[in-house]
């Protein structure tokens, strides 16, 4: 390989990012008797209190479920059940607490807490990791092709914490883990395809292979956007021998297959069949049936609705990422980054395409196009070359528009991730409407009794110095001029 080798992205940044970001969502709590939740932590008790999946004791609180033989099942792919399953083990043992000591009824307030509890240490030890260490990936990686450590940080925070990726990162729901996956696996590819050293090295394959594994595992559809990323990588490695491409094409699909095989397991105990998907059996939306699994063509008026319209439009959510088609299109004219552009918009146009072809494409309570947030990271790498080539004014008006969006998600991962479908314009009510009010979800006030507006402050008062600090010292690390 002649091309020098990209530089990283600065380590004490790094480290700072992943806190911040990790801190960022498990600081604020979605609701624990939302379906998507609830449905995921039920089979995740059942497996572990009763060695099945059925969730018939919790069948009457949730619609998201499936019937097989008489009985209920979760609906989902199992990956965060599965995830779930340490945290409720560990709940579990600790505090001596069983679903058989608290009433199944929702919003009873010990019930409610015995859930709580094990939603927050899965989303601890899940979806906060693998967003931090996304984000931090797409640092070295807006780094890595611009030379600019503050041009990395901006891809960084525009992703992570100026989209609903931050929002939906609080929750069991799958999208945001599957989107941090993705990134995790495009980076293999283009760390690993950095030089004759990084080609040689096992780790690449292996994570490229496990990563899309996890995703499918999580949520099926990610075969799409996967399948993107491994015609890339077949297209980054075109020039190596091709007994070396064997050796990490066998990696890659080994440390794949090890990590969906647990779908198998999985379903040979709850269905005694290995394959099922659970949307086979799903009851009460019938939309579901409509082509495969609700899947048809995609439709551009819809299209146009998950970009710019007033209840799902990611423009309204995540105004940042309007900038950064601008900085996609300077990658693909430069012929250093072509294909990583051409790669990441790909992701983005699939996964809105997917969304747009969905039977339920506005997701029911959602907050965004909560089933086109796999494309957040991609949307999000443009602004490290917008930002790395744009002037003071340019860079002026980032700054601006990246506060608006993290104001904007800080709200969303507060106040609400799943607002009501029956509102037009739910960016104001209930999300910031609720966020100026302080109707808020905190850690200090869900579980030390603070008043949910001093949850926040202690927050406030930990992140944004730490932004502060983040910023500077991207700032510090800069090239200096020649």
């Amino acid at each position: 390989m002649t091309k020098p080798f990209p530089v990283r992205g600065p380590h004490g940044v790094a480290i700072g990012l992943f806190i911040l970001v990790w801190l960022s969502c498990i600081w604020f709590g979605s609701n624990e008797f939302n379906p998507n939740n609830a449905t995921r932590l039920f089979a995740a008790i059942s497996l572990v209190e009763r060695g099945d999946a059925t969730i018939d004791e919790f069948g009457t609180m949730t619609v998201d479920k499936a019937q097989f033989n008489g009985h209920t099942y979760t609906d989902k792919m199992p990956g965060m059940t599965l995830l779930a399953l340490p945290s409720v083990w560990v709940a579990n043992t600790i505090t001596g607490v069983t679903s058989d000591h608290v009433p199944h009824r929702l919003f009873e307030p010990s019930f409610s807490n015995f859930l709580r509890l094990r939603q927050l240490l899965t989303i601890a030890t899940s979806s906060a990791i693998l967003i931090a260490l996304a984000a931090v990936l797409l640092l070295d990686m807006g780094t890595g092709i611009t030379g600019s450590p503050k041009a990395g940080l901006v891809a960084a925070l525009g992703y992570a914490m100026g989209t609903p990726a931050w929002g939906w990162s609080t929750t069991l729901f799958g999208h945001a883990p599957v989107g941090a996956l993705l990134m995790i696996a495009a980076w293999a590819v283009w760390r690993g395809t950095s030089g004759a050293r990084e080609l040689a090295r096992w780790r690449y394959p292996i994570m490229l292979g496990a990563c899309l594994g996890l995703a499918a595992l999580i949520e099926l559809t990610a075969v799409f956007p996967a399948s993107v990323i491994g015609l890339w990588a077949i297209w980054r490695t075109r020039a190596v021998p091709v007994a070396q491409r064997l050796r990490m094409a066998g990696m890659t699909a080994a440390a794949g297959a090890v990590l969906l095989s647990p779908m198998l397991a999985y379903n040979q105990i709850a269905f005694g069949q290995w394959m099922r998907v659970g949307y086979q059996g799903v009851v009460g939306f019938d939309g579901m049936n409509q082509g495969l699994f609700g899947l048809t063509y995609p439709h551009f008026d819809i299209f146009l609705q998950l970009i710019g319209g007033p209840q799902r439009g990611l423009l309204f959510v995540a105004p940042i990422l309007a900038l950064a088609p601008v900085g996609l299109l300077r990658l693909i004219r430069n012929p250093a980054t072509r294909d990583l552009g051409i790669t990441a918009s790909a992701l983005v146009l699939v996964m809105l395409l997917y969304n747009a072809s969905y039977y339920y494409w506005n997701g029911g309570y959602s907050t965004g196009p909560r089933h086109a947030i796999p494309a957040m990271a991609f949307l999000a790498l443009g602004l490290a070359p917008l930002w790395a080539t744009g002037g003071r004014t340019v860079r002026g008006w980032i700054c601006v528009v990246l506060g608006v969006s993290l104001f904007i998600n800080l709200a969303i991962a507060a106040a609400e991730i799943a607002a009501p479908d029956t509102i037009l314009f739910p960016l104001w009510d209930p999300i910031v409407k609720n966020f100026l009010t302080l109707q808020v979800r905190t850690l200090p006030s869900d579980w030390w009794g603070w008043k949910p507006g001093f949850g926040l402050a202690l927050y406030l008062i930990v992140a944004v110095p730490m932004l502060w600090v983040l910023w500077n010292w991207a700032e510090l690390s800069e090239p200096i001029p020649a």
